[in-house]
């Protein structure tokens, strides 16, 4: 008897050892430091990126005070890569298959339960490093450095689909779990690869003593007198005393017109009134704008001209007559054939693939127009905008950036801006343009105006009501529409309607000008490819700002 359980004993650690010295799929940087050693399978978390070298036990939270500004790193101590774990789950695969087709899969949880999972993208990481690398050190928050990393846009995407929610204020018990996952005919997950939990102490809705709190007095602006009309000084305070608090996060600045007079002006985060603000689509609009003047002094004959006008188009890929039909209106309205998506990766004319080329234009009218595919419809694409732009520089006199200043900055007085341009060193409509919040609010407040400014038609007041119309609906967005480069949408603040045309871009930037109130709103910010950036915008609109300046108390400003 006792002979046999030798026997088995001997077995077991042949077979122990022949598992742990058999060799892996593809070779790996190895396990070499003992704290990965003694931590296999585990998830720590820190409140700060400590290299490996210096990382001690000692280092690792198991309690922690989340608020609006802290931080959080987590180290992945994995047993081998990222590719030899799928390499379990579909084992005759090749290694570049694996690493096209499969990655990291998150698992959150919150006091035990599934808020949120997600098969990370397979481009993250790297398939060099799903190769080697036996070790995660990433962030899932760095306020100082956002959006840098791939593992930020999967904490970001937790908070969004149900995170925020559920990380009320108050204790939890936080968990991480990753796991491999292969697209194999379908999506395969394979076994724990690491898990981690934190104790946090919810800490991220401050109170606010608005006592405490002291609005900037506004000061006039050329051509923006100051308002001496009544808001709800304590609404604003609390909206200020929150962005202080990074409750609303990376606002830069917040600027009310009322009746064409500055009303409220609070800059944040290192702005000042003399900042040049990197407003991205923003700037699409004001290809709408030069296209209303360009028709204005005749450069342009009408918005139904096809491209065929402008181009010879038989000298470029894919040509058919849908693509030599193709009117300046679509192009306005993002309703063109164009197959080009940029909210969809795959999609040939999606901006990313254009911005590596040599040649913006040459991009954009050798893709297909695809009618059938499209059918009218609205989708958004930036490099229908480029085109749109080069449009204009071919059609006014000398180039289009001079044209804009004697054209529309001037009459603005907007002496200060930067254009970002394309390849060939024309402007670029897809967007970039800087500017001061004030300037950007000259701009909706000569939408305000009907294209008036200072007695002066800079804009015709037909082109300004022809752009603010509801010429397509937006996609799985009720009640939400586009016009010229403009959006639509109505907010609903305590029962009232309150419906804006605006300029966006991607950060949170917004020129806000309302359709039946005589107000212009502008926000900027810089919050790039955050989950958070344009719902957060509309949290200030519906909860500050709008019930401020139309609920008000009868309070005096201050």
């Amino acid at each position: 008897m006792q002979s046999r359980i030798y026997h088995i004993l001997f077995a077991l650690l042949f077979a122990g050892v022949a598992v742990a010295q058999s060799p892996e799929f593809v070779s790996t940087q190895g396990i070499t430091a003992d704290i990965h050693r003694a931590n296999v399978g585990k998830i720590s978390f820190t409140d700060q990126d400590i290299p490996l070298a210096s990382l001690r036990e000692s280092d690792f939270l198991h309690q922690y005070t989340l608020t609006n500004k802290s931080n959080l790193f987590m180290t992945v101590f994995m047993g081998t890569s990222l590719t030899n774990y799928m390499h379990r789950i579909a084992p005759d695969l090749p290694a570049d298959s694996l690493t096209k087709n499969g990655g990291y899969q998150f698992t959150f949880f919150v006091d035990g339960r599934q808020i949120y999972q997600s098969n990370l993208h397979p481009g993250a990481p790297y398939a060099r490093i799903k190769n080697t690398e036996t070790l995660i050190r990433k962030p899932l928050i760095d306020n100082q450095h956002e959006g840098a990393w791939w593992s930020q846009s999967a904490w970001g995407r937790f908070i969004y689909n149900g995170g925020d929610q559920a990380l009320t204020d108050g204790p939890h018990v936080f968990r991480l779990d990753i796991r491999a996952y292969v697209n194999y005919a379908r999506p395969v997950v394979g076994e724990l690869i690491a898990s981690g939990e934190l104790r946090l102490d919810v800490n991220r809705k401050p109170v606010i003593n608005v006592a405490a709190v002291r609005l900037t007095a506004p000061k006039p602006y050329a051509g923006l007198p100051v308002s001496g009309e009544l808001f709800d000084t304590d609404k604003i305070k609390v909206l200020k005393g929150n962005i202080d608090a990074g409750v609303f996060r990376n606002i830069t600045s917040v600027v009310v017109l009322q009746n064409g007079k500055i009303l409220i002006e609070e800059y944040f985060n290192g702005a000042t009134r003399d900042s040049l603000h990197d407003v991205r689509s923003v700037g699409k609009s004001f290809a709408s704008a030069l296209t209303g003047i360009a028709l204005q002094d005749g450069y342009l004959k009408s918005v139904e001209q096809p491209l065929s006008a402008f181009y010879n188009l038989k000298q470029y890929a894919n040509y058919s007559q849908a693509k030599a039909d193709t009117r300046l209106a679509e192009l306005l309205t993002m309703s063109s054939a164009f197959d080009g998506d940029d909210s969809d990766d795959s999609s040939p004319g999606n901006e990313e693939n254009m911005y590596p080329t040599p040649d913006w234009i040459k991009f954009a009218l050798d893709l297909p127009v695809l009618p059938q595919k499209f059918g009218g419809k609205w989708h958004y694409f930036t490099t229908g905008v480029v085109l749109l732009g080069d449009v204009l520089n071919k059609s006014v006199p000398g180039q289009l950036e001079q044209y804009a200043n004697r054209k529309l900055f001037g009459p603005l007085g907007i002496t200060t801006h930067q254009w970002s341009y394309t390849p060939q060193k024309a402007v670029s409509m897809a967007g970039g343009i800087r500017m001061k919040a004030l300037d950007f609010a000259k701009f909706g407040q000569l939408y305000k105006n009907n294209g008036r400014w200072n007695g002066r038609q800079v804009l015709p007041a037909a082109w300004v009501q022809q752009s603010f119309q509801h010429h397509k609906p937006l996609p799985d967005r009720p009640d939400e529409f586009y016009g010229y480069l403009f959006w639509n949408k109505t907010y609903q603040v305590q029962g009232k309607a309150y419906e804006t045309y605006y300029c966006t871009g991607n950060g949170g930037n917004k020129i806000f000008v309302f359709r039946d109130q005589p107000l212009v709103v502008v926000v900027t910010a810089r919050a790039y490819n955050q989950y958070y950036a344009h719902p957060q915008v509309d949290r200030i609109m519906e909860a500050f700002v709008l019930p401020a300046v139309f609920l008000k108390s009868e309070r005096v400003k201050e």
